[in-house]
């Protein structure tokens, strides 16, 4: 069993800690249970997402992952930064959103042919 042909993102997730009166509470609050804040794009375009953990199990996401990693390297402070455009992330976005709606409506259908 070699290991030498797989390729591990070591990627290390540095997540704020909730701070009691100060700037970071609300932007807390705002992420549901099950989801991680993220920026996008770089300078004056970066915008904020909020996106399911799931989405860093789908190879798209793993991608821009890799991307984020040789950009800024393995060690990111404070909020994931993905260095693409936001237009190329909201499509990468759309992509998982469909597969996962697929999957999800697929799996219903099945359930209704059991005995």
């Amino acid at each position: 069993m070699g290991g030498g042909d797989k390729h591990l993102l070591n990627f290390h997730l540095h997540l704020p800690h909730l701070n009691h009166g100060g700037t970071g509470k609300k932007e807390m609050r705002d992420i549901p249970k099950g989801y991680l804040a993220i920026m996008v794009g770089q300078g004056e375009e970066q915008q904020r997402f909020v996106i399911p953990i799931f989405y860093f199990n789908h190879p798209l996401f793993m991608q821009l992952l890799k991307e984020a990693e040789d950009e800024y390297g393995f060690d990111q402070k404070g909020t994931i930064t993905i260095p693409c455009h936001v237009e190329e992330f909201r499509y990468v976005q759309g992509i998982i959103d469909k597969e996962k709606s697929f999957h999800h409506h697929h799996h219903n259908h099945v359930g209704c042919f059991r005995a």
